[in-house]
């Protein structure tokens, strides 16, 4: 049985420090984002990391600064089409009673208006989305 959440949740990133950030929980995009607005590649005994500085809240200009190894590299079509090659990481998120590793790509959504979309690669088999609910694993 899947947990059933809503169009839009809050859920953790234990790893990177992140306590609660706000997902728009996305079925029309494969594979889960977090904004960051600065990006600093680094090596960590041989294998490629990245330093990444994230507002983690909306209207907020409050800065985050954390660190993940790289697990690939990928060419990613936004919702206006546009092509971006981003860095992609893996790490863990809690939403709910659920927590799994994720795989996310890094960008800034400075624009946008949710600083993480929650894609459905990351949503087999664990999640049904409800579209007309929000916030049904509650604020954390």
């Amino acid at each position: 049985m899947s947990l059933l959440v809503g169009w839009r949740e809050w859920l953790s990133l234990p790893d990177l420090g992140i306590a609660r950030i706000k997902a728009k929980v996305d079925t029309g995009a494969r594979t889960s984002c977090l904004h960051a607005h600065r990006l600093e590649p680094f090596t960590e005994r041989g294998a490629p990391w990245v330093q990444i500085w994230v507002h983690p809240l909306q209207r907020s200009t409050q800065s985050l600064c954390c660190a993940a190894p790289i697990v690939d590299e990928r060419v990613v079509s936004d919702s206006g089409g546009h092509r971006e090659r981003r860095l992609v990481i893996q790490t863990t998120a809690i939403l709910g009673t659920e927590e799994w590793p994720i795989e996310m790509t890094l960008t800034n959504r400075d624009a946008m208006k949710f600083r993480m979309l929650l894609g459905r690669s990351a949503m087999v088999d664990r999640f049904t989305v409800d579209p007309g609910r929000s916030y049904c694993c509650g604020k954390l």
